[in-house]
């Protein structure tokens, strides 16, 4: 399929995992893909930058509009998480958290705002399931995530009269690198509980993730805005067991 022929995205968080699974699917559709993260990403064009910095989201697409003249596609990927339980977070620690995961999403669609409006375009936020509930020491991650998916919504409203599209994606657990190696550290009855918390009986594959990106930032979902897509095997859909 080319449903991105002549298109301009930008990516974050794209050196590896869900976001480099987005990056090859846009890419692989016709898109030119920027991606922005800490080290050099795949196939694409790469910008290497700090995001937790404030003045690099503007830098970022003002780089994009002169390489390329306009934004089509803009995907916040890039996030990060901390294991701490709310009264052991430190304020430095979620500051931190806040910056990557929220912080720079609203700094890149801010500044990208007048370039979509001219190209009608979709911006996809990558949250997480913990946006809507959570694991045990995630208090500044949920948080950072159930932030993202409000801004979702309220960028929608705002967008919306112009054409710009914003929707986020949910995913469960996902079989990033990270998600694999941890696994494979687990004994193996662990592992086999970890499959069976989901009715599909099993975790997701970063392609997954990509597949659902893809369509929503394309013209199939023209009518779509303001909405959260849980990507996450049934896992919370399910009730616990009395």
């Amino acid at each position: 399929m080319t449903r991105f022929a002549g298109k301009i995205a930008l990516v974050t968080g794209a050196s590896s995992g869900i976001g480099a699974a987005i990056a090859d699917r846009l890419a692989g559709e016709g898109a030119r893909v920027f991606a922005v993260q800490l080290e050099k990403a795949g196939r694409v064009e790469s910008i290497v930058a700090d995001l937790r910095d404030p003045d690099v989201p503007a830098i970022v697409i003002d780089d994009i509009i002169q390489q390329a003249g306009r934004l089509d596609i803009l995907i916040n990927n890039a996030g990060c998480m901390i294991e701490a339980k709310v009264d052991e977070t430190g304020l430095d620690e979620w500051r931190r958290t806040m910056a990557l995961n929220l912080d720079a999403p609203f700094l890149l669609i801010r500044r990208a705002m007048p370039h979509l409006r001219r190209s009608r375009g979709a911006i996809v936020n990558i949250g997480s399931i913990e946006g809507f509930a959570s694991n045990p020491g995630h208090a500044a991650y949920c948080a950072s995530k159930a932030g993202l998916h409000g801004l979702t919504r309220a960028v929608a409203i705002d967008g919306g009269p112009d054409g710009v599209r914003c929707n986020g994606v949910a995913p469960g657990w996902i079989d990033t690198d990270l998600n694999v190696n941890f696994v494979a550290a687990l004994p193996e009855q662990a592992r086999g509980r970890l499959g069976a918390i989901h009715p599909l009986g099993r975790t997701g594959r970063v392609e997954e993730v990509a597949a659902m990106v893809a369509w929503i930032a394309s013209y199939e979902a023209e009518f779509v805005t303001g909405q959260i897509f849980v990507v996450d095997g049934g896992r919370t859909a399910k009730l616990s067991l009395p």
